[in-house]
């Protein structure tokens, strides 16, 4: 098992964010993470990456508790994630802020190589040198995309990434994610239920900080207690 989160659980100021989450990811998996605003999506993705510290519980990665690693160190073992609101470096050109991310592993030559593989996959290298900042949102997410994958994770964490794309960019996206999957396990925040029901080998849904329900797009679309909560039968969205 590649990922595993035991009894995980963040309480901020009292209130139960996340509380006793179980879950586990195997290697080559894609793992949908579905739950209305609010549900604690964020908050777990952040545990398992490192960025938010949790109140109680544990993650394993491949084998190894890192429930007290820092997030570098986590993604030196092999994890990247893409956060919900871009974070490119808006004054840099679109091949400088892949290959920042590049050389937290690579140096010399292999950084240029890594950086022009990773455009050509998001379909950025026609714009290497353009400043990210004046690039269009959908295309700040393809860049934020090549900044992950770049890094070579076996754990790839994306968080909203088809928010604000358009209805052709969405498409490209998904074969994109079917070709990453090739080489690295994803986990995936989204809220459009398209995407989710054509991507996600598994989904898991968190309602109120808690495992509602977990199963293939097939039994999530038929599970009552996910319908009742928020899919609402052909809805597209899960708020």
């Amino acid at each position: 098992m590649l990922l595993s989160v035991r009894d995980l659980s963040k309480r901020f100021d009292g209130l139960h964010a996340v509380e006793s989450v179980d879950l586990d990811l195997p290697e080559g998996e894609i793992r949908a993470l579905i739950g209305p605003n609010g549900a604690g999506k964020t908050t777990l993705v952040g545990m398992i990456a490192g960025r938010i510290a949790a109140s109680a519980g544990r993650v394993v990665f491949d084998g190894e508790d890192i429930t007290r690693l820092p997030a570098h160190r986590r993604i030196a073992r092999g994890m990247a994630y893409t956060f919900q609101i871009t974070s490119v470096f808006a004054r840099l050109s679109v091949a400088e802020n892949v290959g920042l991310a590049a050389r937290r592993h690579l140096h010399g030559a292999k950084v240029r190589k890594a950086v022009a593989e990773a455009l050509e996959h998001v379909g950025l290298d026609a714009r290497a040198d353009q400043e990210a900042g004046d690039l269009a949102y959908g295309h700040q997410r393809l860049l934020e995309l090549a900044m992950g994958i770049v890094q070579r994770p076996r754990l790839l964490i994306l968080d909203e990434p088809t928010q604000g794309l358009s209805e052709g960019e969405i498409q490209g996206f998904q074969s994109l994610i079917r070709d990453l999957a090739q080489e690295a396990t994803i986990l995936l925040i989204e809220h459009n239920m398209r995407v989710v029901m054509a991507l996600a080998d598994r989904i898991t849904v968190l309602d109120a900080g808690r495992v509602l329900a977990e199963g293939t797009p097939e039994e999530i679309h038929a599970n009552a207690a996910v319908q009742a909560a928020y899919l609402g039968g052909d809805n597209a969205q899960a708020g």
